[in-house]
């Protein structure tokens, strides 16, 4: 059968992408769950096969490392918990607003809503230790002249969390808004006058036509938003340093000691591997339960 003309070059501008891949995700992936199933020293010279050994360490409480990859999960964990609600539901709740806007008004907030999410981490991370010192912060010497006692944000809990979560709110909360004012976009503008000649007041119209007009971006963002918040590691190690204590110290942090500083990069990547397994198991169970609405049942 002869190809239709331009398939070569349609493979042209696919195969960038596919080396990219097969070089910094798909292979990673393999050789890391290859070393998961060997005990692999860092400078050892040989590295032997000890099977699930890796992972059944980490579900045996006498380990030094079932210490480390509970402490970091439950850690991790309580970060999505805290942060994913508020990043879908003030993302939205800036689409639209900033959908309601002029045009003109629309595009100047659309872009600096959005500037954080270009800035890197560190930098973010510098902003929020100016803003946040106990001593010498920025909104500490506000609340001072104020007359209130100063607050220890990195120090303490709940501080410490609240810390991490409004700066990972105000860093990435730009990228969701973006995918929701082009979801909003999509909605046929029929749909609203309708509503309005039937007399629908702007919380029906939210209920009844936007939200569930854009559902299928909504779960998009909620398992997005879920996973990069699965691998939260450069907030809280450059704000707090996983203090206090090691209340804020996630799992990827445990995963770069234990890889690291310890040297046991088979301990490390049965870590990383079971963390990733988590994460497909709950986007799973997200996408169930959002299709459970679709005639009482998920698909």
């Amino acid at each position: 059968m002869k190809k239709p003309k331009g398939s070569f070059t349609s493979t042209l501008f696919v195969v960038p992408y596919l080396v990219m891949f097969l070089c910094f995700l798909f292979i990673p992936i393999v050789y890391g769950i290859y070393i998961s199933f060997h005990d692999w020293g860092l400078l050892d010279q040989e590295h032997p096969w000890v099977g699930l050994k890796n992972y059944l360490a980490l579900f045996d409480s006498d380990t030094l490392v079932h210490s480390e990859f509970f402490t970091g999960f439950w850690n991790t964990f309580q970060f999505v918990v805290y942060s994913v609600p508020p990043l879908v539901v003030i993302g939205l709740a800036l689409a639209l607003l900033v959908n309601s806007l002029p045009k003109r008004l629309k595009t100047f907030f659309r872009t600096a809503y959005f500037i954080p999410y270009a800035i890197s981490v560190s930098v973010i991370a510098v902003v929020w230790l100016w803003l946040l010192d106990t001593n010498a912060g920025l909104v500490n010497n506000y609340l001072t002249a104020l007359g209130f006692q100063p607050v220890p944000w990195l120090t303490t809990l709940p501080y410490a969390w609240i810390s991490i979560v409004v700066a990972t709110i105000w860093w990435t909360i730009g990228f969701n808004m973006i995918i929701f004012v082009n979801a909003l976009n999509d909605v046929p503008d029929e749909l609203y006058e309708a509503a309005s000649i039937d007399g629908a007041s702007a919380w029906q119209k939210l209920t009844n036509i936007t939200l569930p007009s854009i559902k299928s971006i909504t779960l998009f963002v909620v398992i997005t938003s879920t996973i990069a918040s699965f691998n939260v590691f450069g907030q809280p190690y450059l704000m707090t340093r996983g203090g206090p204590g090691d209340s804020t110290r996630v799992l990827l942090m445990e995963i770069v000691e234990e890889a690291f500083s310890r040297r046991e990069l088979g301990s490390a990547s049965a870590m990383a591997i079971t963390m990733a397994l988590v994460m497909i198991l709950i986007s799973i169970f997200q996408f169930k339960v959002s299709n459970i609405g679709k005639g009482g049942k998920s698909e």
